[in-house]
């Protein structure tokens, strides 16, 4: 993916961004078909896990992290299930809490550094699932796939075979102001506060009091939503503190377990000046920063409306050539 180049027709990161996610072609067939699974968390919560149906018995497992407010639903969820049935591997999307389509019961959502979850999900995968494992996150996902993965060094060598970050905020304070600014904040701040913050008003519901309502009614920004919201229910003292310590990237070079990192440059939601640098990573870090794609976007074909199965090719054919299970493709 670092020789990608995007159609002539789509030009600019934002283009790359909008058109893929409500245009694009995302499977080669007819959409995916899902086995619906709910597992108790030790909280005594709840999260749902979406199957791919068909996948041969003992085939390789992906599982994919969907990105913020995503589902096994979104464009590059469905791309994914297209390009594993057609490789004949497993494949289930865990919904973080809140996401499936109905509310979680505990007093807590989900966020960019919960690699505690990450973790306990991959270990019940583990269980389910006798043979080889890999991890792909996508945006908000990824982050928190790096994240557990730089945590846990070796152990998390252990768990899974290979993993992937896809246009993930790495540095989430970089990612968090630029969101906020100008075009990304009049389209892409107001697109995911008008899900999120009915989403928060119902776990008020749910739990009077959990936070302040009046302040995030007035939120105008994720800044401002995370100060009210994410941060102080999971256990940070502010945006800048749940930013800092949820970022995935200071901890890149203690990943001791294949990983794929790829983040387009032009991706509106992340400034290229933030991207890890080689000697910012480890050596099982691998760094695909093409010049285009915008944010999970990286659109293909030669006339519209195109579709968005090159990158999960690239992706999960960088995954299996990690893990020894096919050759290696090229960058």
């Amino acid at each position: 993916m670092n020789a990608y180049r995007a159609p002539w027709w789509l030009p600019g990161g934002n283009l790359q961004t909008i058109w893929p996610a409500l245009f694009g072609r995302r499977t080669t067939g007819e959409p995916p078909h899902y086995r619906r699974e709910r597992w108790t968390t030790p909280d005594a919560d709840f999260l749902d896990v979406d199957w791919l149906l068909g996948a041969p018995a003992g085939a390789p497992l992906l599982v994919l992290f969907h990105g913020l407010e995503g589902s096994s639903r979104s464009h590059y969820a469905e791309a994914f299930a297209d390009e594993c049935a057609r490789l004949g591997l497993a494949f289930a999307v865990p919904h973080f809490r809140g996401c499936s389509g109905e509310l979680n019961r505990a007093p807590r959502a989900y966020h960019s550094g919960d690699h505690q979850e990450i973790g306990w999900i991959l270990d019940r995968m583990r269980e389910h699932h006798a043979g080889p494992l890999l991890a792909v996150g996508i945006s908000l996902g990824g982050n928190a796939l790096m994240r557990w993965a730089g945590e846990h060094g070796e152990a998390a060598a252990r768990r899974v075979q290979a993993i992937a970050s896809v246009c993930s905020p790495l540095d989430l304070a970089a990612g968090g102001h630029a969101i906020g600014r100008g075009f990304n904040r009049l389209v892409y701040t107001t697109m995911f506060l008008r899900s999120m913050k009915p989403k928060a008003l119902r776990k008020w519901a749910q739990h009077p009091g959990l936070f302040d309502r009046e302040a995030l009614l007035a939120a105008r920004d994720l800044y401002e939503f995370d100060n009210v919201f994410t941060a102080p229910l999971h256990g940070f003292a502010g945006t800048e503190d749940y930013w800092t310590r949820a970022s995935a990237k200071p901890l890149l070079h203690r990943i001791r377990v294949p990983a794929l990192a790829l983040n387009a440059r032009n991706d509106p939601f992340i400034p290229a000046d933030s991207l890890p640098r080689p000697d910012e990573v480890g050596p099982c870090v691998t760094l695909w920063q093409p010049a285009h794609g915008g944010h999970v976007g990286f659109p293909d074909g030669a006339v519209p409306p195109g579709d968005v199965l090159a990158m999960p090719r690239a992706v999960a054919a960088w995954l299996l050539a990690a893990a020894g299970l096919g050759a290696a493709p090229r960058g």
